[in-house]
């Protein structure tokens, strides 16, 4: 789910004193153990995948293997050293493994050494809450080596998983930067199905703040204001991401994969216009929730002023009769009181005629 205020910031208090490149996990432990996903794929040999229990396991094999592309994956965080291990198999500095453990990073890009590290956010629709979840992945990415951690088992690449398995020729023929593209438009494209589903919610909620505006109401706007205030802070760098791999300057990616990562680019692009536009719409709720809440109020106070209205003539005729003096003729009248409440009823279905007529209720 989305980080509150009271989610970003605690955790990070426990770095404090530290030296620098200290290893200490920041953020919720989504799942009670690590677990490591292995996938080799070459021209000739085929694909290797794999389970492993081990940290050493997968290490061994990714030095065994220099030929075709050796995706490792990590899921769940909390094991220090096994990130520690990972970064070690890429030769990275601990100050990126110090990235990756805190979980409230923003998306990034830096080059280490012979290769890169890419930290993003994913985006999932959860369809029982109704709102959108964000889990950190991280990527560190060398010649023939992928390594790509997440905070929990599960993801959003088994398409990716599936055209390895089938023999997608692109995967077989470019190097390990075209995986690293076919991760990030998976990531991207999921942006897409989350707003879509997130355009259906705003859709119902301005149908609701139209017909029924309710406290309950306004706490959906205020979520929604939260929500689309983290997605932007998430597309906006990842769109400062994107554009450099684009640009080329990285050695990683080869000539022939920078017109995939331009076409992402724009993907990031048009995801980012859609949150705008949705950022729009949501501050425009306000302004209805609140014009049709004060409408609700005057439909009310227009009731009550009728009513009043309608009221007062014949309250005074009852006052006036009310004063008892003896020499009131009326009082002696045989037909005095139906005579009365005659006048009475008259004088109220005219001024209910008149009403009407100027359309006032």
């Amino acid at each position: 789910m989305f980080p509150t205020d009271h989610d970003l910031y605690p955790e990070i208090s426990s770095r404090a004193g530290l030296p620098p490149g200290e290893l200490v996990f920041v953020g919720q432990i989504r799942q009670p153990h690590s677990t490591l996903q292995l996938l080799w794929y070459g021209t000739e040999q085929g694909i290797v995948e794999q389970q492993c229990t081990d940290i050493d396991e997968a290490i061994t094999f990714a030095a065994e293997h220099k030929k075709g592309i050796t995706w490792i994956n990590l899921n769940g965080l909390q094991n220090t050293e096994w990130v520690s291990r990972l970064g070690g198999l890429a030769n990275v500095h601990p100050l990126i493994l110090e990235d990756i453990l805190n979980t409230n990073q923003r998306p990034k890009m830096d080059e280490f050494n012979d290769g890169l590290f890419i930290e993003l956010n994913m985006l999932r629709w959860n369809e029982e809450a109704k709102n959108i979840t964000a889990e950190q992945f991280s990527m560190l990415v060398k010649k023939g080596v992928l390594i790509t951690f997440q905070e929990v088992d599960g993801d959003i690449f088994d398409t990716v998983r599936q055209h390895i398995r089938e023999g997608g020729q692109r995967f077989n023929e470019m190097g390990v930067d075209y995986l690293l593209y076919a991760l990030i438009d998976t990531v991207v494209d999921h942006y897409f199905i989350a707003l879509e589903n997130l355009s259906d919610a705003i859709e119902e909620l301005e149908d609701q703040i139209s017909q029924h505006p309710g406290p309950e109401t306004l706490t959906r706007i205020h979520q929604l204001k939260r929500d689309l205030l983290f997605l932007r802070k998430s597309i906006w760098p990842l769109r400062e991401v994107i554009s450099g791999l684009a640009r080329g300057t990285a050695a990683l990616i080869h000539k022939e994969t920078l017109i995939y990562m331009r076409d992402v680019y724009d993907h990031s692009v048009q995801v980012m216009d859609i949150v705008e536009t949705f950022r729009d719409m949501v501050s425009g709720m306000m302004d209805i929730y609140l014009s049709s809440v004060s409408n609700q109020m005057n439909e009310v106070m227009k009731v009550l002023t009728v009513i009043s209205t309608l009221f007062i003539p014949l309250t005074f005729i009852a006052g006036v009769y009310g004063m008892n003096f003896d020499f009131m003729p009326e009082l002696t009248w045989r037909w005095g009181y139906f005579t009365v409440l005659a006048v009475m009823g008259s004088i109220l279905l005219i001024m209910v005629l008149f009403f009407r007529r100027r359309k006032w209720f």
